[in-house]
């Protein structure tokens, strides 16, 4: 790869559901021959471990209005501002051919440059409800490519559907071979996202061990836990004698579910696609405080295929879960039938479809 190849900047906030879409056109862009900048805050820098090592990673200054306290908010537009004017003399001299902003805070800085310098730009929006950063620059990039359709747009906003675009390593495992739970050992991986996963880990735990013995003794558990909540999920495991490994990330989450016999997990539409792809049961809890509840949204394909049980955050209950898990590992057949169900809602073009529309943007292949 040379200085001359075409360079595409994707800018991305500090979340998976961010970050994984991201990383997936990042990886195909890389092999038809671009260089790829990434542009995102601390939060997401925590994330680009699985991003090819060729790909340049950029910090830049952004804030959220969301978060922190009355002078956190006072000093928000100045930090923004300052990443404006920063990626603005980036762009400058860099020229990238196209700019991608996949939602949050972070993508702010990149996109308005993209806009100021008219440079070819676009959003991917992942959940069937625009966030607030991608409603603000719906109106002001040239394609707006939408993960889950049909998605909810602004008036005289047209969205072109490509899908929620995977990782590579999850398309390395894209309908792997689904071990239906029978009397040998079994695996739920248990992923709740950055937000709002507090709930999974008081109810979850509890839930799994309340199930009968002669299934518990087969079971480990995969649990993904925040730090805060890390210790008291890991010690109610060993407290009931649970084979479980809780961590705050899992950096192998394809291998884990490709192993798993269900997954528990919020509908955040990265895990929607990543379970779709790979082909698994499994019983979604959608985050209630979620903007225009897009993750009920999100949900609603693998649940309607009958590739999902879901659960509404209010009527999560130890035991109501409980017996949903026990359906699920007690049916053989139906989970097969359930993990088939699954893959039929993926969409493996998904990272290729969103590469030829940057390719389209940037002047680079004829429109179809």
């Amino acid at each position: 790869m040379t200085d001359q190849a075409p360079l595409l900047v994707i800018a991305a906030g500090g979340t998976g559901g961010h970050m994984f879409p991201a990383q997936a056109l990042a990886e195909v862009m890389l092999h038809r021959g671009w260089r790829v900048k990434l542009s995102t805050d601390a939060r997401g820098a925590r994330y680009t471990g699985g991003f090819p090592h060729t790909v340049e990673v950029e910090e830049i200054a952004s804030a959220t209005f969301a978060r922190g306290g009355p002078l956190a908010k006072l000093i928000a537009p100045f930090r923004i501002l300052s990443g404006v004017v920063g990626a603005t003399l980036k762009m400058m001299k860099e020229k990238p051919a196209a700019v991608v902003g996949f939602g949050g805070y972070p993508t702010i800085p990149a996109l308005a440059a993209a806009r100021l310098l008219r440079k070819p730009s676009m959003i991917h929006e992942q959940n069937g409800v625009l966030g607030k950063v991608n409603t603000f620059f719906s109106t002001r990039v040239n394609r707006v490519a939408c993960g889950t359709w049909p998605t909810n747009l602004p008036d005289g906003v047209e969205g072109v559907h490509v899908g929620n675009p995977v990782r590579a390593s999850v398309l390395e495992r894209a309908n792997a071979p689904y071990i239906s739970p029978g009397d040998y050992p079994m695996s739920i991986l248990v992923i709740g996202g950055s937000q709002g996963a507090r709930i999974l880990s008081d109810v979850v735990p509890p839930a799994i061990a309340a199930l009968p013995m002669e299934m518990l003794r087969n079971i480990r558990v995969s649990h993904q836990a925040r730090d805060e909540d890390g210790e008291r999920v890991a010690q109610f495991y060993a407290d009931h004698d649970i084979d479980a490994d809780v961590q705050p990330f899992f950096r192998d989450v394809p291998r884990r579910m490709s192993e798993a016999q269900l997954v528990i997990s919020r509908s955040g539409a990265s895990s929607v696609a990543d379970i779709s792809m790979i082909g698994r049961p499994s019983i979604l809890i959608p985050y209630a405080a979620a903007t225009g509840d897009h993750q009920s949204s999100n949900a609603r394909g693998l649940v309607d295929a009958g590739a999902a049980i879901l659960i509404p955050e209010k009527r999560l209950e130890i035991e109501a879960l409980s017996q949903q898990i026990a359906t699920v590992i007690e049916n053989p057949e139906g989970s097969s039938k359930m993990a088939r169900a699954a893959f039929s809602c993926a969409l493996p073009d998904a990272p290729k479809t969103l590469a030829d529309l940057v390719e389209e943007l940037a002047g680079m292949r004829a429109e179809t």
